[in-house]
Parts: structure tokens; C-alpha cells; sequence
């Protein structure tokens, strides 16, 4: 299977979706990321980083139900698909890989 290139910002995303309870929607996302991040993201990043996962089919999306405190409208929900979670894990051994050497050097 081809590997897909994942930037850091997508990498924080697909961290945050996994690490919240999903499935989870945008505003949620981007409240977890500045309180555990301590970045602060434009909710129109939130969207476009996640459009692009789902594309690359790390993510995937469902629409929830309607609710009154939206006027009606439905949340996207978002969840990490499983190849999402093996890109997830695959990017841990290569940061854990690198650390050793790192500390290997001193």
C-alpha cells in the first residue's frame, strides 16, 4: 500500500479525533487542541485539515442529528478510519526511532 504524506498539522488532527471519544465534530477538535496543544486554530483549518484526511481516507465523516442549539442543522462527525490508525501508529515508530538515536548520540 502506497504511504501517504501526512504534515504535522494533519498528523495534531488525526491525534485529537482519536484521542477525543468518537465520533467528534470540528468545534470540539479545535477547543481540544488549544486547551492541549496550547494552539490556537482557526475553526476554517479545523474543516480544511479534516476534509483533506477524509479525502486521503484517514478519516471518515457521518452527519449526526439535528439539533436546536444549531437551528436545525446537522454536525459532521468525524472518526479515524483503520488506515488512519496504522498511519497514526507508523509515525509514532518513526518518532520513537529517531528519539533513540537522539539519545543514543547524548
Amino acid at each position: 500500500m502506497k504511504r501517504l504524506h501526512v504534515g504535522e498539522f494533519e498528523e495534531l488532527m488525526l491525534l485529537s479525533v482519536r484521542a477525543l471519544a468518537p465520533p467528534v465534530y470540528a468545534v470540539a477538535i479545535q477547543r481540544f487542541i488549544a486547551r492541549t496543544a496550547g494552539r490556537d486554530v482557526a475553526l476554517g483549518a479545523v474543516y480544511a485539515a479534516l476534509g483533506r484526511l477524509e479525502e486521503k481516507g484517514l478519516l471518515r465523516s457521518t452527519l449526526g442529528e439535528a439539533t436546536a442549539e444549531r437551528g436545525g442543522k446537522r454536525k459532521r462527525l468525524f472518526a479515524v478510519t483503520p488506515a488512519g490508525m496504522q498511519t497514526l501508529m507508523d509515525l509514532r515508530r518513526v518518532r520513537t526511532r529517531l528519539w533513540q538515536l537522539i539519545e543514543e548520540r547524548g
